[in-house]
């Protein structure tokens, strides 16, 4: 049975006045709006990420100041989706990225907000199929609906002018309606990201999201070597 995430209607998204026989929005009916338009997106935490925290490896090897301003975003999850405000993670391969991106994912979606998480190069590959089915339009419109996007690898598709223009189309859809979105790139360096995914795009992410840098080395070895 559906419940209202604020407590205050019966989760069908209005309030009722049987006196007068009338309806008015609750305050949570925008987020069930959302969640009604991002069903069939790709909501589902991967096995290796459930158990993930914040007191438990990778987590506790990361820069502690990372890891902080990822906590704190967590913490206002609801007001920052509210917002629009996402996190940018950048980094080498390993550093714990996705890791932190998924503890961010998970929060929205206990916090019974909308979530969408691909990798790039998973979601140009849904993008393709759309167009055999007349759906792209649908699709770009949950895309921008979800209350939080979360995309893995930006940067790591192969450069050609439909890919560029399929990235910006959802950054720029998602920045002119104020939503939301996490992202992790392996690329550091702001020019060579630019020629990789265009400077209008990687302007409008700078606007949406914080920049936390991840440095250091590979974890996966760790425990590749324990």
């Amino acid at each position: 049975m559906a419940t209202c995430i604020l407590g205050i209607c019966d989760g069908s998204g209005f309030l009722y006045d049987e006196e007068t026989n009338t309806a008015r929005d609750c305050t949570c009916r925008p987020q069930i709006i959302a969640r009604n338009k991002a069903r069939s997106l790709s909501a589902v935490i991967p096995e290796r990420y459930k158990d993930v925290a914040f007191d438990r490896f990778p987590i506790t090897e990361i820069d502690p100041k990372i890891v902080a301003a990822t906590r704190r975003f967590v913490d206002r999850i609801d007001s920052n989706l509210d917002a629009g405000r996402g996190l940018w993670f950048m980094g080498p391969v390993g550093t714990g990225k996705t890791t932190l991106a998924m503890l961010v994912t998970r929060a929205a979606l206990e916090a019974g907000r909308s979530a969408a998480r691909y990798s790039l190069p998973g979601l140009l590959s849904q993008i393709r199929k759309t167009f055999d089915t007349g759906s792209h339009n649908d699709l770009l419109e949950r895309l921008t609906a979800v209350d939080l996007l979360h995309i893995d690898d930006i940067g790591a598709e192969q450069t050609t002018p439909w890919v560029l223009e399929e990235l910006y189309s959802i950054i720029n859809s998602r920045y002119e309606e104020q939503r939301a979105i996490v992202i992790t790139t392996n690329i550091l360096d702001r020019e060579t990201l630019c020629q990789q995914i265009t400077e209008r795009t990687v302007s409008r992410l700078t606007e949406m999201c914080d920049e936390l840098p991840l440095l250091g080395h590979d974890h996966r070895l760790d425990v590749r070597v324990a």
